[in-house]
């Protein structure tokens, strides 16, 4: 298995020394560009394109929410785990509806970094125990889940099961071995659950299945 490409993005210099001097201790990854803002990093994308971007969230000229944005419609397979000082709802959710794939605060230890780093890679997601009262406080106040919620999609019992494989942070290999299917197989249904549940991302889906009942929040 190959290393991780990574990239960094973020305006302080200093933050990115930091977080690059922790990255490099790690033979798994590969650090492959650095950017000061979003114009830079779209400007570099066309020669180099990372696995992962950690992507600031309050930058000049394109923020951490805009470029996260364009890196989902332009760069679907490039993962985007979001850093920032600002533990607050309102962030996580703008990003995630952006496209990220991962939330982290640049407080957070090493070990937890490369862990989500990998997480994000491996599962295409890393869901830490804020991000996940944070979906749960939208059930409520997020005005964005209600098609979501409002969806009353017809899951037969095969796509719920996936469904809930999904909510418990199973990859689709994972899936695939649990449920003696193969891991195309399992890609199709999650492709149908996010056609059929109106969902965006896994956010928009986790926040369906608590909606619907699918899975409960304790």
């Amino acid at each position: 298995m190959g290393t991780i490409k990574l990239g960094i993005i973020d305006d302080h210099k200093i933050f990115r020394n930091g977080l690059k001097a922790t990255l490099e201790d790690c033979e798994d990854f590969d650090l492959i560009l650095e950017a000061s803002n979003g114009k830079e990093l779209v400007g570099l994308l066309t020669d180099k394109v990372p696995d992962v971007l950690l992507m600031d969230i309050k930058m000049p000229e394109m923020d951490g929410i805009q470029t996260t944005n364009y890196v989902h419609q332009h760069y679907k397979h490039v993962k985007v785990l979001a850093l920032s000082m600002f533990n607050e709802d309102k962030y996580i959710v703008d990003m995630m509806k952006a496209g990220a794939s991962g939330y982290l605060l640049k407080n957070a230890e090493p070990e937890e970094i490369i862990e989500a780093i990998s997480t994000v890679y491996h599962k295409g997601f890393y869901f830490n125990e804020h991000l996940s009262i944070t979906l749960i406080k939208q059930l409520v106040t997020n005005e964005h889940t209600e098609s979501v919620a409002n969806n009353k999609a017809d899951l037969n019992e095969r796509e719920i099961e996936v469904l809930k494989l999904v909510c418990q942070e199973c990859s689709n290999q994972e899936i695939a071995d649990k449920i003696f299917l193969s891991v195309r197989t399992v890609e199709g249904y999650r492709a149908r659950l996010f056609e059929k549940t109106c969902s965006k991302n896994l956010v928009g889906l986790v926040i369906y299945a608590i909606k619907r009942g699918i899975i409960s929040v304790s």
